[in-house]
């Protein structure tokens, strides 16, 4: 991929703004440039930036139907009725269903959780799951991370004497479906005022509720902020504002005291002993919780994360394992194919979206095989598979390019539809996929800019080797955790050199391990490029080229600094 660098010159009002700031806090003038790019300009405001408070969480009795659906939990409790907590098959919705069933049967036994099966039931709230809640005497059912928009099937349950608490973050509709009550920041009306939560933190803003309401101590909700931190990094939603507290102490949760269940997977990945982090969770634990719903049934990564024994756990991880293993064989396989597809079609290189369909691709793969030809091809894409009669897609999109909007315009095609901005899911029957494809990749052209099109690389500074120091690595620590919204900051050095020991590295001869000196000191940095060894031959011809990247732990050299580079180019194209 060939990336546009992006670097805003600092103005010279905000580089005195800069210097006061860092002289206050102790830190260089750069990264108090950073804090101020991200809407961060007094001491203060650092301050809670860089120590989140679990103390600032926002009142949880100010979101929409909040005391309704506290009062009718009450109420389910005190009749003994039978609850049933019901989620999506994805990370976000196991993490939530596991934060609320293991917060809830501390102080309840008639309890008991579903996840649809993908393949059998398909997206959200199923007739088969109610009639499974209605057989087992459920009369209360909580869902999570879906449900916004299961009008027929929540007034279906509603018939059969099952209420319904929604607890969900995805857009709602125009018609909202027959729950008792709807906990959902997006919805009209609400006046929260944090609208990005993901799936789990709605459902841990329900369960804060619950404990106020009845007395709880909050330090009892806190051994489950680990499932949050979990799925904020899984679901892409922005770190920032209640997000980042919940990331923050999640991420030490998951550090000091992970639960059982996150512990085994964290032995799995081979994680334990390092300090955990947000991109940990996005490429090593999220995908091994996601394998289950993928490949066979989401419900086994809940039984793990609810698990009490971790002998039990590690077995049940194992497993889960071997899940993963099998899914990176089928996403392999399948992006191959979509790229001959893509490399087919002559003319998509000039279009501004891609949509695929095969009916012979696995289901529970689809949404992998959209992110990877989004990243490779930087359009919307739309990936499609076969169910009988019906057509199944997943979708993702572009920094800054609404999808859901381009997916609703083609409503009239579809049979349901759900997401947010940057991802989505749809259904619709077989024969309406060729006009779906006409008719999406017609708004895409309409409505995208052209600068989302490209791969941007957005550069935080531009500084020298001397400026890497210990110091400046610890305080970049501190911006942590990083994620939408707060992005880990990117810098760039120009005229570097091969030191002369740089050499091609990995399985296939991908990646360059690097070592290099800048024009300006004496200074050799360790780096590493993923994918880029295609620049050796440049990078061993000792001319001179500009790096970006971030600055990372060396995680085989304890106390050790390392370079991840992102883009590596001649020193003469800089600048576009």
């Amino acid at each position: 991929m060939h990336f546009k660098w992006n670097n805003t010159p600092t103005e010279l009002s905000e580089q005195a703004t800069a210097v006061e700031l860092g002289e206050k806090l102790s830190i260089s003038p750069t990264l108090a440039q950073l804090l101020i790019r991200r809407g961060i300009t007094t001491e203060s405001a650092a301050k809670r930036f860089f120590r989140p408070q679990l103390s600032d969480l926002i009142n949880p009795f100010l979101m929409k139907d909040m005391d309704a659906a506290v009062d009718r939990l009450n109420d389910a409790m005190g009749h003994k009725e039978r609850i049933l907590v019901y989620g999506d098959y994805d990370v976000d919705g196991c993490t939530a269903v596991a934060l609320v069933y293991k917060f809830l049967r501390q102080f309840y036994s008639n309890i008991d959780y579903y996840i649809p099966d993908r393949y059998d039931e398909g997206y959200g709230v199923s007739r088969k799951g109610i009639d499974f809640a209605q057989e087992t005497g459920v009369k209360l059912i909580i869902i999570l991370d879906c449900g916004i928009k299961a009008v027929e099937e929540i007034a279906y349950a509603k018939e059969l004497g099952i209420d319904f608490i929604i607890c969900d973050h995805h857009v709602p509709d125009e018609v909202l479906p027959p729950a008792f009550a709807i906990l959902n920041p997006k919805q009209k009306g609400d006046t929260y005022p944090f609208k990005d939560l993901c799936g789990c933190g709605v459902g841990f803003k329900f369960m804060q509720a619950f404990a106020k309401n009845n007395n709880i101590p909050f330090s009892r909700l806190i051994p489950l902020l680990d499932f949050c931190a979990v799925s904020i990094a899984a679901d892409l939603v922005p770190v920032v504002d209640e997000n980042r507290i919940l990331a923050f102490h999640g991420l030490k949760q998951l550090n000091v005291n992970p639960s059982i269940g996150l512990k085994a997977i964290v032995d799995i990945c081979g994680l334990s002993g390092r300090e955990i982090s947000m991109s940990d969770i996005i490429f090593k634990i999220g995908p091994r919780i996601n394998a289950s719903g993928r490949m066979e049934n989401g419900k086994e990564s809940v039984d793990l994360l609810v698990e009490r024994d971790l002998a039990v756990a590690l077995h049940a991880a194992k497993h889960i394992d071997e899940y993963n293993e099998k899914r990176k064989d089928v996403d392999r396989q399948m992006t191959e194919e979509a790229n001959q597809i893509v490399a087919r079609l002559e003319n998509q290189k000039h279009q501004s979206s891609i949509v695929l369909y095969d009916e012979h691709w696995k289901k529970g793969v689809i949404g992998i095989v959209a992110s990877r030809l989004t990243e490779i091809y930087y359009r919307p894409t739309v990936v499609i598979t076969r169910d009988e009669d019906l057509a199944t897609g997943s979708a993702r999109s572009v920094p800054g390019f609404d999808l859901y909007a381009a997916i609703k315009s083609c409503r009239d095609l579809l049979l349901n539809f759900g997401g947010h901005t940057y991802a989505a899911g749809l259904t619709m029957r077989w024969e309406n996929v060729r006009e779906f494809r006409t008719r999406f990749q017609q708004y895409v052209d309409e409505h995208i800019l052209p600068e989302q099109t490209e791969a941007i690389l957005d550069i935080d500074a531009v500084i020298d080797f001397k400026d890497i120091t210990k110091k400046l690595h610890n305080d970049l620590k501190r911006f942590a955790p990083f994620g939408p919204g707060n992005p880990k900051p990117l810098f760039c050095t120009k005229d570097v050199f091969d030191f002369g020991t740089s050499k091609v590295v990995g399985r296939e001869q991908e990646h360059i391990k690097l070592e290099l000196v800048d024009s300006k000191s004496n200074n050799v940095m360790n780096g590493i490029a993923f994918g880029q060894s295609a620049s050796a031959r440049y990078i061993k011809s000792k001319r001179s080229f500009d790096i970006a990247y971030t600055i990372e732990d060396n995680v085989f050299k304890r106390g050790a600094m390392q370079l991840q580079i992102e883009d590596i180019r001649p020193s003469e194209e800089t600048g576009g």
